[in-house]
């Protein structure tokens, strides 16, 4: 008889616990439709009886946009319009001229912030730093640059019309372009950084990325017999597809090796990712380089390898995205890119940040992170980021700096000088000389240039708080002698950082003559992190004792 009543307790519970979702689902989707009626009825009085003209496309495109707001930085709505732009990030291709665009706070006009070597606008004689004035008859005075570079985009084969102007002689020329379906390279070089240490770096985690490292690791073994290492540059990778992630991982770790578990609300996407290849060296010393510009695919790889004691790494923090985006059609040509699930690497960790603030993940202190385990034991932390096994200090954040790149002058600088230059070394040798660097000075000057430091954002706090509870005379001969000192240091700010301002001119400098390849080849010359990897190989009981403590 207890059996009986178990049994019976049993199946009362089942059906009230069964009412209970059904009643929570259908009460979800009442709710759903409750408020869908509620924004249509609302978007269409204010388009009938609000007192100024509107946008109905621009009004619910500010709805969208702020509904999806607030949820990540990575849910986004991408509208017919931008499909173009969105091929590029997926595919590292689209149709267009070859050009992006750009525009500084406060400037009437956009500029042409690049051109792809043997696209239309490069072949047409377009350089970097040209305003860009009007497109097919149309100005583009005050215009946003998604605008514009919608405008630019179109079929293949299709004829657009540019007036542009050359910044440094004020004058104005007219190109006729046809556009082109432009493949932007996602390994922009490889190399020997020297006798016997390759270099590849990847920039993004487009198509045919994992066959464009395995191609460039395949030269470099083929033409370079005796190389004993590898750096692999994932800095500044923001990521991509996550196929593409197991694919390059695969090109140094074993096929039917896991990479990735991505887990979210529907449990049948849930999916482990295997690599599927032969793979081109298991044995070849590897040092991967990341900073906290790597994120997503990047610290796929990066983390898959730590985890896997297959390389070592060095260098900053990677971003924090462990967040895996799928887009669905919204019908008219629409899409959305939506979160679906989180990743997780071989040692089981996920490498999200918890929280963003202003678009950037929140840091997570190593207390508050769960710990896991290297194949070979090293202990790793989730949350937050992948953790270098090498930490370095990353480029000098200086006040100074983050202004120049700010007004665009270091930008700036090299469209003067490449107009004066019409030809320099090539990228492996190039260096400004003491004159450069005077005139990089003299330049910065004249624009105006001023900027505020953290220490006098915070005297004049402290200033504004001492005026306000009558301290201020008591100490005001000390704040105008801090004030006397911290200006004269600031004068020389110039020259104190002059190693991180002219490794940034070297770089942008280069690119106008050997794009995106001269820039990341001369990046070489001068990098501490590289030269790190170089000391790592030569001493492989270091390299190994990092493997396996």
């Amino acid at each position: 008889m207890k059996h009986v009543i178990r049994l019976s307790v049993l199946i009362t519970l089942a059906v009230f616990g069964a009412a209970a979702t059904t009643y929570k689902e259908d009460n979800k989707y009442f709710e759903i439709s409750k408020n869908i009626e509620i924004f249509a009825n609302l978007y269409k009085e204010i388009n009938t009886f609000y007192v100024d003209d509107l946008d109905p496309s621009q009004l619910m495109r500010t709805g969208i946009d702020a509904m999806l707001g607030s949820l990540d930085p990575y849910t986004n709505y991408i509208s017919e319009a931008e499909i173009e732009g969105f091929k590029m990030i997926v595919k590292g291709k689209y149709s267009g001229i070859g050009a992006a665009v750009n525009r500084i706070p406060g400037d009437e006009f956009p500029f042409v912030s690049e051109t792809y070597e043997n696209f239309p606008a490069h072949k047409a004689g377009i350089k970097a730093g040209d305003f860009l004035l009007e497109v097919d008859g149309k100005s583009t005075a005050n215009k946003s640059t998604d605008d514009i570079s919608e405008i630019l985009r179109g079929a293949p084969g299709t004829a657009v019309n540019l007036k542009l102007m050359n910044p440094n002689t004020n004058q104005e020329y007219a190109v006729t372009l046809k556009r082109e379906e432009v493949k932007v390279p996602n390994v922009p070089h490889y190399g020997m950084v020297s006798d016997d240490v390759g270099y590849i770096a990847l920039t993004t985690f487009t198509e045919r990325a994992g066959k464009n490292v395995e191609n460039a690791l395949v030269a470099l073994k083929k033409d370079n017999p005796n190389m004993k290492g590898v750096i692999f540059d994932l800095r500044g990778n923001g990521g991509g597809l996550l196929i593409e992630a197991v694919n390059v991982a695969n090109v140094f770790i074993p096929k039917s090796e896991l990479v990735v578990t991505t887990r979210g609300k529907i449990k049948d996407w849930d999916r482990n990712f295997s690599t599927l290849n032969n793979p081109v060296d298991l044995d070849i010393p590897l040092v991967v380089l990341i900073d906290e510009g790597s994120a997503s695919a990047s610290e796929i790889v990066s983390g898959v390898l730590q985890d896997l004691d297959r390389g070592v790494l060095i260098g900053q923090k990677s971003f924090g995205k462990g967040l895996v985006q799928n887009t669905r059609d919204v019908g008219f040509n629409a899409r959305v890119k939506l979160t679906t699930a989180k990743y997780y690497i071989p040692s089981g960790r996920c490498i999200q940040a918890v929280s963003y603030k202003d678009g950037k993940p929140v840091d997570i202190p190593d207390s508050l992170r769960a710990s896991f385990a290297t194949r070979n034991g090293r202990p790793v932390k989730d949350g937050g980021g992948v953790l270098p096994d090498v930490a370095m200090d990353g480029a000098a954040k200086s006040a100074v700096i983050s202004t120049l790149k700010r007004k665009n002058l270091i930008f700036d600088f090299a469209t003067w000088y490449s107009h004066n230059h019409p030809s320099i070394a090539d990228a492996k040798t190039f260096a400004l000389t003491d004159t450069d660097y005077n005139n990089f000075i003299g330049f910065v000057k004249s624009q105006d240039f001023d900027y505020k430091t953290k220490s006098e954002v915070a005297l004049n706090a402290l200033e504004k708080k001492a005026k306000a509870e009558n301290y201020y005379d008591a100490i005001k001969p000390n704040i105008e002698q801090i004030k006397a000192k911290m200006a004269a240091d600031k004068a020389d700010d110039l020259r104190k950082y002059r190693k991180e301002i002219q490794d940034l001119l070297e770089r942008e400098i280069v690119s106008r003559y050997y794009f995106e390849k001269g820039r990341v080849e001369v990046g070489l010359k001068n990098d501490d992190e590289v030269k790190k990897a170089l000391d790592l190989f030569d001493n492989p009981v270091e390299y190994k004792a990092i493997l396996q403590n």
